[in-house]
């Protein structure tokens, strides 16, 4: 006679327990439906089965048996094969909006998660290790500050040049602004900024790191020193005379908030442009303007009060005028001006003008302007100077190398080597008593 092993779950095992001190007539079935968590009608099913099948009949019915809402297996391979061709890489959350966004097929983010790490499709990743920080409450206000950062990733995935996406995250909402530029530099923050402040207006601070564009670590200029200010970067006096706060991190998990978007963005951005083909710089921008809308909607936050702190644009300030390299520069004598190993003159200047300060503005496009007092002068470009001809090299000669200087006999050198000279004194006419020398 062999014996027959039984699976049970240690519930079923307390509930078949349960029964049989019912059975016993140890136990009332009020008390033990009580002590089991199940009506009575349930204890009711369960002593009739338990009588007429034995103990066996306490397992679960389903168990051991396929789920009826599984999904067949062609369907399984099928999903399968769009995540190793159409979204190699992507992870299981993104690849299951595009699996219903892109083939209308639905399909649990879990589920396929498990389908995923069994292909070898996808690596569990453990955070173990990761420093802790501490958790900063965002701000209450939209527009109270803004995180700002540069992110260097290969957005088109060797199918187009590098980029640089100069991204914008508020504090409060999360809501993100960004464009792509080549490099991160004085140029891309100030176009940047300006496209930022004519979507949502002036905010109240922006936060960002110590990169050589927003902070400077060289020493105040005179001008800075008159005037007390600390030595400051081209963007950082633009937003100055815009009135925007700065504040510098010190770390990179200071600003974690952007941090964390630019990491799902390099996930998700660079999937999303695969799919679309994107190859070139303006394709991409041209891409954010749509998707990142459908971006903030999925990731953004409520913020704690709905109140806007960003203020508008005044209307009588020149945005051309501050967002521009803007340096003093000294008029010489001659009512000339030095700008970047480039000479201008001054057209009808004016006597006081001499040895005095202007300001000079280039703009991003090469256009030069200069200011005297708040006044714009007219100048031109001085180009007719006569270069100064560069020394030719000495032909050379069999005997290139000079003779040695001999000097003549009477030359002050050698006027210690001469005998003195003696000068005669004259003791009657015509003789000479002795000599002294001269």
């Amino acid at each position: 006679m062999t014996e027959e092993l039984i699976q049970m779950s240690r519930t079923e095992m307390e509930r078949l327990r349960i029964l049989h001190r019912i059975f016993d007539h140890e136990l009332t079935q009020k008390k033990a439906s009580e002590l089991m968590e199940v009506t009575g009608r349930h204890l009711r099913r369960l002593v009739k089965r338990i009588r007429e099948q034995g103990d066996t009949a306490i397992i679960h019915r389903s168990r051991g048996r396929p789920s009826s809402r599984k999904i067949p297996e062609a369907q399984q391979r099928q999903i399968l094969k769009f995540l190793e061709s159409d979204y190699r890489g992507f992870g299981p959350t993104l690849a299951t909006e595009k699996l219903w966004e892109r083939q209308k097929i639905r399909v649990s983010r879990e589920t396929l998660r498990q389908w995923m790490v069994q292909a070898d499709l996808w690596k569990v990743r453990s955070r173990r290790g990761q420093g802790l920080h501490q958790w900063r409450e965002r701000k209450h206000h939209r527009g109270e500050m803004i995180q700002m950062d540069g992110s260097h990733h290969d957005w088109l995935e060797t199918r187009g040049p590098e980029m640089v996406l100069m991204g914008y995250v508020d504090d409060a909402t999360g809501d993100f602004f960004g464009r792509f530029y080549s490099y991160e530099g004085i140029y891309p923050a100030m176009d940047s900024f300006q496209r930022y402040i004519d979507r949502h207006g002036l905010p109240v601070s922006i936060y960002l790191d110590r990169h050589s564009t927003y902070k400077t670590t060289r020493e105040p200029s005179v001008d800075e020193m008159l005037r007390g200010d600390p030595a400051l970067t081209q963007f950082a006096r633009a937003l100055k005379e815009l009135g925007v706060k700065l504040i510098y991190a010190r770390s990179p998990q200071a600003k974690g908030r952007i941090e964390r978007i630019f990491e799902t963005l390099q996930d998700r951005l660079v999937k999303e442009m695969r799919l679309a083909k994107i190859c070139t710089e303006e394709a991409a921008n041209d891409f954010l303007q749509s998707y990142l809308p459908r971006f903030n909607r999925q990731f953004g936050k409520i913020p704690l009060n709905k109140s806007n702190l960003h203020r508008p644009v005044p209307k009588d300030l020149c945005l051309k005028d501050i967002f521009c390299i803007k340096e003093s520069r000294h008029i010489a004598k001659d009512y000339t001006v030095r700008w970047k190993n480039r000479t201008f003159r001054i057209q009808k200047p004016r006597l006081t003008m001499k040895r005095q300060r202007l300001l000079v503005h280039e703009q991003f496009d090469g256009t030069i302007r200069m200011k005297f007092q708040g006044r714009e002068l007219a100048f031109v470009e001085v180009t007719d100077k006569i270069p100064r001809p560069a020394a030719q090299p000495m032909a050379r000669t069999e005997h290139s190398r000079p003779s040695a200087y001999i000097p003549p006999p009477q030359h002050p050198w050698r006027r210690r080597f001469l005998p003195p000279k003696r000068r005669p004194i004259l003791t009657s006419p015509g003789q000479y008593e002795q000599s002294f020398p001269v």
